[in-house]
């Protein structure tokens, strides 16, 4: 199992729509995070920075696998054209990241 963290900002006059998005994430959604090893998924938001803070567990043998699955899924597609635009990513990100991911400095169970 491999614990991931990771960061994006979130425009301000879209943080109720955000909201109301991850009030009720459709089911495929739900279904494909699953089917793609995903677990205990949180996503955090810091206001007034407006900054969102998402975390996971991932419980397979290929994320570079399943993260391919998920952003060629057609309703995941759909999903992200929704967020997408809430969304505003961080200068320093990574070449090909959305989400700033993060290095895990401490662990505790």
């Amino acid at each position: 199992m491999q614990r991931m963290g990771m960061m994006i900002g979130l425009n301000p006059d879209k943080v109720a729509e955000y909201k109301r998005l991850h009030a009720a994430v459709w089911p495929e959604i739900l279904a494909l995070i699953s089917s793609c090893n995903i677990r205990n998924y949180t996503i955090f938001l810091r206001e007034p920075e407006n900054v969102l803070f998402g975390t996971f567990e991932y419980h397979g043998t290929d994320f570079a696998a399943d993260m391919a699955k998920m952003a060629a899924d057609p309703r995941n597609q759909e999903w992200w054209a929704e967020c997408m635009p809430c969304q505003i990513p961080l200068e320093t990100r990574a070449e090909g990241e959305w989400w700033a991911t993060m290095e895990e400095v401490f662990h505790l169970d």
